[in-house]
Formats: structure tokens, C-alpha cells, sequence
């Protein structure tokens, strides 16, 4: 999937509050995704007219849905908040969202995890830490809501030190929030080969979570102050888009071995679906496997 390029650091965006209404963040989560849209993808035909923006109009969007275009206008308005499941996902199936974009627009009007109180510190079962812990063939993370690494294994806390220092104040080595990790820590973008692409998944990761616990507080703080301290995370944001990969590949440059290409597979837990384990692995046989296993050697010495 093509990622939109970010937007000119020139001029800073301006910001929207992630605390906005759910009313208002439907409204533009909807106005983004038929700006995305061609009517020639849709097999609507032309009527010969320039567009003054790019992407479907309001009314194209309402024949698709079988809806009428006042009532799909008073959506994107934030004016009518009762839309029924089913009209939901006409909606989704005339915008061509994916499971993902789906589940998003179904909590942005209906939300079932946001109207809970979410606990401020996610916890971790002893049990499923040790698991993590013991992971040997790759690095393993447990990541939250937040972004927040909630637990690790020993290779993917050697990965993230080599640039980052990660030291708390104990003299332990801490678990990074990923989104901070991405765009506030020095060495991340070295760190990182494809650094706009895993940045621009991680705030579709971000997008997703908060429109299931939009009254998390500290989520809330979280993309309040990367939008506040980061021009591209403002930019980013403001798109609109959701993200949650399943699956993919993972290029790093670690200052000590040098290039490493890692598989990964993401698991979500049945009893916590905001928390996933993240596990990573080199290809059988390739060089970044046997540059995995010289990292660790070195590190043992």
C-alpha cells in the first residue's frame, strides 16, 4: 500500500485536536478518504466538469451508499450521530475501506471500547512476560495502545540501544514508546531505513486506537504533544489515515553490524485486542540472519 508523501516541513500545519468531537473526526475522516478516490476507479463516468478538489463528491459518495446526499452531508457535518450498522457499512463498501478503515468508522460513530475508562497503566500478565522474555529466534515486543513497549526480550532491547539511550533513571534500560521513539529521539531516522513509511504506520496505528479509546487521557497527551513537538507527526496526522498491519518487513541499520531486514508477524490477545506481541525474524539462510546472531554474539562477549 502507497503512502501519501508528508507534508512540505516548510510550513507547519495547522493542528487539530485529537480531543476534538467524534462527530468532527467523523466529518473528516470521511472528507479524507473520498479525497483519495477517483470516480474513474469507481466506475462512475465523468460529466466533463473540472473538479475543484481532488477525489469523489458528496452527492458520487451517496449513490454509491444508496443514501441521499443530505443525510451523507449532515454526516460529514458532525450533525447526525445514529447512523445504523448497516449504513455504515454501505458507506465503507462505497469508499472501498479496508477491515481496518471499517472497524475505525464504525467507532467513530458507535464507539464500544471509547465510552469505557481505560486503565492509565496497561498491564502485562507475568505469564505472557516470561514468554516474551523467552523468545530466542528474533526480537519479540509487547506493544500497547500508547505505542508503548510493554515488554521485550533480550535481542530487541540490543537492537534499540546501539543509537538510542534508553537508560532510566535506576541504571536499567527502559522500554521506548515507539511513537516517541520515531519522531523525538536523536539516531531513530539512522535507525529506521524506511523512516517515513514505519512513521506513517505508526500514526495510522495511533489513528486506531484513538478512535476506540478517544478518552484515554494519557493516548490523548501522547498525540497532543507529538503534534504539538513535531511538524511531520502533525502532518501526518492530519490525514486522516488508519493503519493496522497484520504482517511485513522491517529494515534497520544498527551502528554495530550494520543492515538487517527482519520479518515480522503481529498477534493480538483475545481478553486485551489493543495489546499486540510483535515478533521478528530473519529469512533462513540470509545475511541479515547471520548478522542477527553476530549482533548477539557481540553483545555477549
Amino acid at each position: 500500500m502507497t503512502r501519501a508523501p508528508v507534508s512540505p516541513c516548510g510550513r507547519r500545519p495547522a493542528l487539530q485536536r485529537s480531543t476534538g468531537d467524534r462527530g468532527t473526526e467523523l466529518g473528516r475522516f470521511l472528507q479524507s478518504v473520498r479525497s483519495r478516490l477517483r470516480p474513474e476507479d469507481l466506475g462512475l463516468a465523468g460529466d466533463g466538469k473540472r473538479r475543484r478538489v481532488a477525489g469523489l463528491r458528496r452527492e458520487e459518495v451517496a449513490l454509491l451508499a444508496g443514501v441521499s446526499v443530505n443525510y451523507y452531508t449532515r454526516l460529514e457535518q458532525g450533525q447526525n450521530r445514529n447512523a445504523s450498522p448497516e449504513v455504515l457499512d454501505a458507506l465503507a463498501t462505497a469508499l472501498r475501506l479496508r477491515p481496518d478503515e471499517r472497524a475505525h468508522l464504525h467507532d467513530l460513530v458507535r464507539p464500544t471500547h471509547a465510552t469505557k475508562a481505560p486503565r492509565t497503566t496497561e498491564r502485562v500478565r507475568p505469564g505472557l512476560e516470561r514468554m516474551i522474555g523467552s523468545f530466542e529466534s528474533g526480537p519479540a515486543v509487547l506493544l500497547g495502545r500508547q505505542t508503548k513497549v510493554l515488554a521485550w526480550n533480550h535481542l530487541a532491547r540490543i537492537l534499540f540501544t546501539g543509537y538510542i539511550d534508553l537508560t532510566g533513571r535506576d541504571g536499567d534500560v527502559e522500554p521506548p514508546n515507539l511513537a516517541r521513539l520515531l519522531f523525538r529521539a536523536p539516531g531513530a531516522r539512522q535507525l529506521y531505513t524506511d523512516w517515513e513509511y514505519e512513521a506513517q504506520d505508526l500514526v495510522g496505528y495511533l489513528r486506531l486506537m484513538h478512535g476506540r479509546y478517544s478518552g484515554d487521557p494519557e493516548l490523548t497527551d501522547l498525540i497532543t504533544e507529538l503534534s504539538s513537538n513535531s511538524r511531520e507527526f502533525a502532518a501526518m496526522w492530519s490525514e486522516h489515515r488508519v493503519w493496522d498491519k497484520s504482517h511485513g518487513t522491517r529494515r534497520l541499520n544498527h551502528p554495530e553490524v550494520g543492515a538487517l531486514t527482519l520479518i515480522y508477524e503481529t498477534f493480538r490477545l483475545p481478553e486485551a485486542p489493543d495489546q499486540a506481541i510483535v515478533l521478528y525474524q530473519a529469512e533462513p539462510g540470509s545475511p541479515s540472519e547471520a548478522t542477527l546472531r553476530r549482533l548477539l554474539e557481540k553483545r555477549e562477549r
